[in-house]
């Protein structure tokens, strides 16, 4: 079993609230979990408003499939948010 892990830090200028930046967070989690089918969950800089930082974890047989998994999410993020600046940290075991 091979469990691969990624932690994006998002800074988000436009938001002005913990409201605004909880949208954000809200609607990046849930779109990662339908289309990936992985976990994700807020870990860190939960009381600031511009910035988040949000863990992404799979589970495979093999390597490769991991790999795969956490560099579509990667693209995916990159690709559907661009309006964020992302700082992404990853990590197989």
């Amino acid at each position: 079993m091979i469990i691969g892990s990624i932690v994006f830090e998002f800074y988000i200028p436009h938001s002005g609230s913990l409201k605004e930046k909880r949208m954000v967070v809200r609607s990046v989690k849930e779109k990662l979990k339908s289309k990936f089918n992985v976990s994700v969950s807020e870990v860190g800089n939960q009381e600031l408003w511009q910035s988040a930082q949000i863990a992404v974890v799979t589970v495979a047989p093999d390597k490769k499939q991991v790999e795969k998994v956490i560099q579509n999410v990667i693209n995916f993020v990159e690709v559907n948010f661009p309006d964020l600046h992302i700082n992404i940290y990853k990590e197989i075991i």
